[in-house]
């Protein structure tokens, strides 16, 4: 059984887990990173995607937008925009949001707002993967 270590992920609105966890998966700009315990100390930026938590064995889904991770001896600390677990998702908003986002994106739109439709797209398309990768597991 994997040692467990300490886990904050915080939000600018609340936090969203603070405990002991076994294990963490997250998207980084290099790839899938999982941090179990006395992982080295690092900082590195997080992806729009899914969060995959390891909690008293037991490993649960979670959306998770883009922010960063601190690993250090004392546990791992998460910053980011948003993070939901997939009951608390909105689907038919996060479906409205991508369809949305895809005809923005069809149009010719300056680069500041292809940029902040590509992340409303991104985020939307990762909330219902991690939504329907629960109804899959049920």
């Amino acid at each position: 059984m994997p040692s467990p270590y300490h886990l904050d992920i915080m939000t600018p609105e609340r936090s969203f887990f603070s405990g002991e966890a076994e294990g963490l998966t997250v998207g980084t700009p290099d790839g899938q990173i999982t941090v179990l315990a006395h992982h080295m100390p690092m900082v590195t930026p997080l992806n729009i995607g899914a969060l995959r938590l390891n909690i008293a064995g037991e490993w649960k889904d979670a959306f998770l937008s883009e922010g960063f991770m601190e690993i250090s001896h004392g546990g791992v600390v998460i910053f980011t925009q948003a993070c939901e677990w997939p009951e608390d998702i909105d689907v038919q908003r996060a479906e409205a949001v991508m369809t949305r986002a895809q005809e923005k994106l069809r149009q010719q739109t300056s680069v500041r707002e292809y940029r902040t439709n590509k992340i409303a797209l991104a985020r939307a398309m990762a909330r219902l993967r991690v939504t329907h990768t629960q109804q899959y597991n049920k």
